[in-house]
């Protein structure tokens, strides 16, 4: 027979939860939970900590993405960003839009190219260089 449960005080979320658990730096992570409102009172009147919910909150709170699912809306996937690009047989090398719109360049950016041994440095050009 299964004991019912009944929620403990409302579970803090987002900012709110981060702020409590900064604030509860000296208690375990068990106690953070429970004071952040993430346990449940059995029939007769245990707790039950909640330490999976509490984790994924906190988790989310941070803005940790950690399913590979895209925060920006637009429901599509997409390759990742590997940080690494090779010279194509033409000689040229191509930085992806990946890397351009993480870096927020728009269409008409220009940028100084110089030269080291073995890396490349680009340098952008504003308007109040020109």
């Amino acid at each position: 027979m299964a004991k019912k449960q009944k929620q403990g005080k409302t579970p803090l979320s987002g900012q709110a939860l981060v702020e409590k658990v900064k604030q509860l730096e000296d208690l375990s992570r068990e106690e953070k939970a429970k004071e952040c409102g993430y346990f449940t009172l059995n029939e007769d009147g245990s707790e039950r900590i909640s330490m999976m919910k509490f984790l994924n909150a906190l988790i989310d709170a941070e803005g940790v993405e950690l399913d590979g699912k895209s925060q920006n809306g637009n429901g599509r996937g997409g390759r990742n960003a590997s940080y690494r690009i090779s010279v194509q047989s033409n000689g040229n090398l191509l930085i992806g839009s990946t890397y351009t719109k993480q870096m927020e360049l728009a269409p008409g950016d220009e940028f100084e190219i110089s030269l080291g041994r073995k890396h490349i440095h680009l340098k952008q050009i504003t308007d109040d260089e020109d």
